[in-house]
């Protein structure tokens, strides 16, 4: 276990000195806090200021911010509406009048205040009606649709680049005949569980940050107001089944690096893993909008393809607990399997340089 640690660690300690790692991730977090707070930048103002012309101010819904300016009359009025000095200007209790199109929030509660002004001038007495929601979950379907969406990025990015990094560290080794001296000091399962974990903490480290910075910009930004229950349920399922998916990916990775001599070779050898990464991607995106559906449901099921899926349906929608820990226990055989069979083409392989070894007959070999 000494060993595996020394290998993680040299693996650990050259990511994280180099600059490009550092740049990377204080980009990320600016990107993150970015998108938290780009729905209240886009999103229209939170307050407004209105000019009054021989008119009365109406009852604007509490939550809404309102400046209101009184004017003489509407020439100066509409020299301030100009100017930018307001927003909008309500004339005689009439017409109301705007620079460009009207915001299609204020004028909403501007028609609204107004119609309830003349039923109430009229003498008719209105009682607001009951709100019952008989799904309270269906509140949430667009930002657990949101996070859905960034997670499937994430995931991607994560769970494909960081495996790429092993078998390009794999391939690196062998082509310069490294390999050869740490065997000398360290058995082949140790080298190959050292690589594994000491770039799976990098990633993890990725992933904290960016789930970090997201949940940090959230909350500042007031965006977290409007996440569903169980969040913390989510992100660690989110953490559980990143580590789940690189563990499978990295050690195949590994293994498919172990058959090629040159990194020029790389991306051949890799495209069966590519393949089933892009697929698995490309069902967790259809996942997103239709989470429940056969195709999602079935897929989260099937390993490799369940790192990806899963952690997007539960987070686009309410997923049962018995799904999740029946799509866990089949991920973790997978990766029991993969452990046997990757570590054996890794072992046999890695030392063979030359030409391009075929798996077939690393796995025939003895």
């Amino acid at each position: 276990m000494n060993a595996v640690m020394l290998v993680a660690g040299r693996e650990i300690r050259s990511q994280v000195r180099s600059k490009g790692f550092v740049i990377g991730l204080l980009v990320t977090v600016l990107v993150m806090v970015g998108l938290t707070y780009a729905p209240k930048v886009f999103g229209g103002p939170d307050s407004y200021k209105i000019g009054l012309v021989a008119s009365e101010r109406l009852q604007l819904p509490g939550d809404v911010e309102v400046e209101w300016v009184e004017y003489p009359a509407e020439e100066p009025a509409r020299r301030a509406v100009l100017a930018g000095e307001v927003d909008a200007v309500l004339v005689d209790g009439a017409r109301v009048l705007t620079e460009n199109q009207i915001d299609d929030r204020l004028a909403l509660m501007l028609q609204t205040a107004h119609r309830e002004a003349q039923i109430a001038a009229a003498g008719v007495r209105t009682t607001p009606l009951v709100m019952e929601a008989l799904s309270p979950d269906a509140r949430y379907a667009d930002t657990r649709g949101d996070i859905a969406f960034v997670l499937v990025l994430v995931l991607f990015m994560l769970i494909f680049g960081t495996p790429m990094m092993v078998a390009m560290g794999v391939v690196e080794e062998k082509s310069s005949r490294i390999v050869e001296i740490l065997f000398a000091a360290v058995r082949p399962w140790q080298l190959l569980a050292g690589k594994v974990v000491g770039l799976g903490v990098i990633g993890l480290i990725n992933l904290v940050v960016i789930v970090g910075a997201g949940l940090a910009g959230a909350t500042a930004s007031g965006l977290a107001v409007d996440f569903p229950p169980g969040m913390a349920g989510i992100v660690a399922g989110v953490v559980g089944w990143f580590v789940l998916g690189y563990l499978f990916f990295a050690l195949c990775a590994a293994a498919l690096g172990a058959l090629v001599s040159r990194q020029e070779e790389v991306g051949s050898v890799m495209t069966p893993l590519t393949t089933v990464v892009f697929a698995a991607y490309a069902v967790a995106f259809y996942a997103i909008s239709e989470p429940t559906g056969t195709v999602a449901r079935v897929v989260s099921f099937i390993p490799p393809f369940s790192a990806m899926v899963m952690p997007v349906r539960t987070a686009a929608a309410p997923t049962p607990l018995w799904e999740v820990l029946v799509a866990a226990a089949l991920m973790v055989a997978a990766l029991v399997a993969m452990v046997v069979l990757g570590g054996k083409v890794y072992e046999r392989a890695v030392l063979r340089t030359g030409a391009r070894v075929r798996l077939r007959e690393v796995l025939g070999s003895r």
